[in-house]
């Protein structure tokens, strides 16, 4: 039974460590055109003055409508 305790501590042990490890690298370099689109910012989403209308009419109904 002490081995089987043992045991499954030492394989938490060796999960934690490997839970721990950096990801391996990449034998192979990404394409050009996949490691461009990675490296872009997300654009920021403007609102139109139509969509904000509609935002606070919607927000407007619903507070109506509890």
């Amino acid at each position: 039974m002490k081995k089987l305790i043992a045991t499954l501590i030492a394989g938490l042990f060796a999960s934690a460590a490997f839970a721990q490890a950096p990801a391996p690298a990449a034998s192979t370099p990404a394409s050009a055109s996949a490691s461009a689109e990675v490296a872009k910012p997300a654009k920021k989403i403007k609102k139109t003055k139509k969509a904000k209308k509609a935002a606070a009419e919607a927000a407007a109904s619903a507070s109506a409508t509890k």
